[in-house]
């Protein structure tokens, strides 16, 4: 069975980034700010919310 889901992180209005599924991934939320993906793997996308966190664009959860 092939994982086709993909992930993404999300900018939340407080400043906060989130990792999300594609699944909860939703068009036009006046919440989500900003958006980076989509990513292949949940580790991927962990990695690269460390690095936007580093670069001071997202602050931690």
């Amino acid at each position: 069975m092939e994982n086709t889901q993909s992930w993404y992180i999300v900018k939340r209005s407080a400043g906060n980034c989130e990792i999300v599924s594609s699944d909860q991934v939703q068009e036009n939320n006046p919440e989500i700010i900003e958006q980076w993906g989509p990513l292949s793997s949940e580790g991927e996308a962990i990695a690269r919310r460390v690095g936007l966190i580093r670069t001071g664009k997202c602050q931690p959860v």
